[in-house]
C-alpha cells in the first residue's frame, strides 16, 4: 500500500457521489487487450496474522506496533485478516471474482526467523507459502511473489542496522532471494524485489512514520539516512537480479523487476516555467531516484546530484557497470499509483534535511481548484487524468511494458459505514471505472505498453500506521470474527474485466 498521509481528512465529505460524478465525467470506454491480466494484491504484514506461530520471527512492524506509547493507534496485525489460516478460503473468494493473478509477498521472517544468511530455515514458513502458490495454480491463479514488503527481520536489524550496512545487508537479501527462487521459482513465475523503496527510505528514516521509525527526532538523521537506505535498496535489487539471472531464469523461466509507486505532479501554476520544473523535479526526486539507476543503469538524476551534493551516496565503477548489465533484465515496470497532486516550487533555498527537491505538494493549485474528489483519505483524491499522464511519464522514460500493482481508494466515510453500507460501494466503483479508462486511453492513443491491473485490495486490513481505520478492500473483513463479505467492486471488477478485454484498437 502507497501511504502519504495516515489519518482521513478533515474534508473527507467535500465531494459526494452525485458531485463525482459530475466533477469526472466518463470517458471513452475502449476495450483492454485480450491478455490484459486483473489481479489482487496484498502485504503478508498486513494480512497474514500469526505472527509469532509455526516458527515465525520478529520483523521490525512486529516490533513497531507493540511500541509504548503505540504509534500505530494502539493496533498491531498479530492476527489481523487471519490469512494464515484461512489462506484456502481467501483464495476460493479470488477464484470466485475471476482473478487472474494474486500479488502477495513473502514474510522474511516466517521462512528465516532471524533474516541472516547464516540462520536457520523455517521449513514451516515455506510449507505455507508452497501451500498458498499450489492452491492458487489449483484454481488457475497466477501467483505474482514479493520478497520484501517492508517487513525487515528484527535479528539482522539487531545485528547491523539492516539498510545502514550495505554490504552485510545486500549479501543477506541476495541469500534470502536464492532461497525463494530454489523453493518457489519452478511454479513463481513473476518476482518482485522491494515494494515501494520511497516509503521504506522516506517514512521509514525520515518522517519516522513506518518502521524502524527513525528521523532526527528519534535519534536518526533525516538529512542522510534515507539516501542511505535507499542506496542499499538499489544495490540489494541488483544483487538479487543477477542472482536470478544468472542461476534461476534459463531453467525456471520467469521474469524479475521492482515496484516503486508515485503520484503524478500537476504544476501548482501551470503559466510559470519555475513550477513546471517543480513538477518534474519532484517526480525525478520520487520515481526517477530508484528508476534511473535501476533502469537505465545511470547515476541519481542530475536534480538529486545538485540539491544533495555529498549527502546522496556515490556510486562506484563497478557498481555503475553492474546497474548497466542488470538494467536489462528488469523486464517490467511495477507501478503502484494512488493519486495526483500539485508541486509548488518554493522561494527559499532548501532545508538541511528536504527530500523533495524543494518542492512543497498539496491538492489545490494556485487558482483555488482541488485536484479532485477526495476519497476516505485527505491525501488521496480521484485524480484518472493525472494516472494516464504517469503512466506516459514512466513509459517514455524506461521503455518497459508496465504492470499497475497498486491502485485503489477507501470510500469517504467507509471505517464509520454500517455494514451494509460499505458492501454497496459505488464510489469505489466509480473510481475503478474512470482509472480503467485511463489504462486503456494510454494504450490505445498514446501506445502505452500496459500488461495488468492489481486492485488494492483484495481485503481490508492493518493499514499500517493507520491501523484498522482505512478500509482498502474490495473485500468486507470483520476484525472479531473474521468473516469475509464481497463488496459491490468484487462484482463490478470480476464483470468489467469479462466484458472489456478483446481485440485491440487499432
Amino acid at each position: 500500500m502507497n501511504v502519504n498521509m495516515f489519518k482521513a481528512g478533515d474534508n473527507v465529505h467535500d465531494y459526494d457521489d452525485q458531485s463525482l460524478e459530475r466533477t469526472l465525467p466518463a470517458v471513452e470506454e475502449l476495450r483492454l487487450p485480450p491478455d490484459f491480466a486483473w489481479g489482487t494484491a496484498t502485504a503478508a504484514y498486513q494480512i497474514e496474522g500469526a505472527a509469532f506461530e509455526d516458527g515465525k520471527g520478529k520483523s521490525i512492524w512486529d516490533t513497531f506496533t507493540h511500541l509504548e506509547p503505540s504509534r500505530t493507534n494502539g493496533e498491531n496485525a498479530d492476527v489481523t485478516c487471519d490469512h494464515y489460516r484461512l489462506m484456502e478460503e481467501d483464495v476460493e473468494l479470488m477464484a470466485s471474482y475471476g482473478v487472474d493473478v494474486y500479488r502477495f509477498s513473502i514474510a522474511w521472517t516466517r521462512i528465516i526467523p532471524l533474516g541472516g544468511r547464516n540462520d536457520p530455515i523455517n521449513e514451516k514458513g515455506i510449507a505455507f507459502y508452497n501451500r498458498l502458490i499450489d492452491y492458487l495454480l489449483k484454481k488457475h491463479i497466477v501467483p505474482v511473489a514479493t520478497l520484501y514488503h517492508w517487513d525487515a527481520p528484527q535479528g539482522i536489524y539487531d545485528r547491523y542496522g539492516t539498510f545502514f550496512n550495505t554490504a552485510e545487508f545486500q549479501a543477506d537479501f541476495e541469500h534470502y532471494a536464492r532461497l525463494c527462487f530454489s523453493r518457489f521459482g519452478d511454479r513463481v513465475k513473476k518476482w518482485i524485489t522491494f515494494n515501494e523503496p520511497y516509503i521504506i527510505s522516506i517514512f521509514g528514516h525520515h518522517s519516522g512514520l513506518l518502521a524502524p521509525g527513525r528521523s532526527t527526532a528519534t535519534e536518526g538523521d533525516s538529512r542522510t539516512e534515507p539516501w542511505r537506505v535507499g542506496h542499499t535498496l538499489i544495490l540489494a535489487h541488483t544483487a538479487a537480479v543477477r542472482a536470478y539471472a544468472t542461476d534461476f531464469q534459463s531453467t525456471q523461466n520467469g521474469s524479475i523487476s521492482i515496484v516503486l509507486n508515485g503520484h503524478w505532479y500537476e504544476p501548482w501554476d501551470a503559466t510559470s516555467e519555475i513550477h513546471r520544473l517543480a513538477a518534474q523535479r519532484r517526480l525525478e526526486f520520487y520515481i526517477g531516484w530508484f528508476g534511473d539507476p535501476i533502469f537505465l543503469g545511470k547515476d541519481y538524476p542530475t536534480s538529486m546530484r545538485a540539491q544533495l551534493g555529498s549527502r546522496l551516496p556515490e556510486f562506484t565503477s563497478e557498481e555503475l557497470e553492474l546497474l548497466r548489465q542488470s538494467a536489462p533484465i528488469n523486464s517490467f515496470y511495477g507501478m503502484n499509483h494512488y493519486t495526483t497532486k500539485y508541486a509548488r516550487a518554493l522561494p527559499d533555498p532548501p532545508a538541511d534535511d528536504d527530500c523533495t527537491g524543494n518542492v512543497e505538494e498539496g491538492p489545490i493549485n494556485s487558482e483555488g481548484k482541488f485536484s479532485g474528489p477526495v476519497t476516505g483519505m485527505s491525501w488521496l483524491r480521484v485524480t484518472p487524468a493525472g494516472f494516464r499522464k504517469l503512466l506516459n511519464w514512466v513509459w517514455h522514460r524506461y521503455q518497459r511494458p508496465i504492470i499497475v500493482t497498486e491502485n485503489g481508494c477507501p470510500c469517504p466515510g467507509e471505517s464509520e459505514m454500517t455494514l451494509e453500507q460499505a458492501l454497496d460501494d459505488q464510489f469505489r466503483i466509480r473510481y475503478f471505472g474512470l482509472y480503467l479508462d485511463a489504462i486503456s486511453h494510454a494504450i490505445y492513443k498514446d501506445g502505452v505498453m500496459v500488461e495488468g491491473y492489481y486492485v488494492w485490495s483484495l481485503m481490508d486490513n492493518f493499514e499500517w500506521s493507520a491501523g484498522y481505520g482505512p478500509r482498502y478492500g474490495i473485500t468486507h473483513v470483520n476484525f472479531k470474527t473474521f468473516i469475509r463479505t464481497p463488496k459491490r467492486s468484487a462484482a463490478y471488477l470480476r464483470e468489467s474485466f469479462k466484458n472489456r478485454r478483446g481485440a485491440r484498437h487499432t
